[in-house]
């Protein structure tokens, strides 16, 4: 009576199999952390942007004119395109401003809202 021990040929494909689906699985897992990572760290390179814009206007001391503009920011290497968009408020003494900082495909990033007070002279 000769018994052999070990897997069978089918045994051995079904673990193969197995271990390929969780391998496929963990590296589908760690792109999306990779892709996750990135755009956290693009928000938060915007959101500097946006808060650098009005820390800016703020810091002027002027009666900033009503209107829109436009710009590019860089941080870190990376530049930004920002729009600010400068509107009056039912207070005479204060300007509403709202800054969005863009991706290079056009998308927001970041919006901030923030207020300026007349300076006192």
């Amino acid at each position: 009576m000769n018994e052999e021990k070990g897997f069978t040929l089918f045994e051995t494909l079904i673990a193969l199999a197995i271990i390929a689906i969780a391998l496929t699985a963990v590296m589908r897992a760690s792109a999306s952390a990779g892709d996750s990572a990135y755009e956290l760290r693009q928000r938060l390179l915007a959101d500097w942007v946006a808060q650098n814009r009005m820390a800016e206007l703020t810091a002027l001391q002027q009666w900033v004119p009503i209107g829109k503009f436009s710009g590019k920011d860089e941080q870190v290497g990376v530049f930004f395109p920002w729009n600010e968009e400068i509107v009056s408020t039912p207070n005479p003494l204060f300007r509403k401003v709202v800054i969005k900082v863009y991706d290079n495909d056009g998308h927001v990033l970041r919006q901030l809202t923030g207020y300026l007070m007349r300076p006192m002279s």
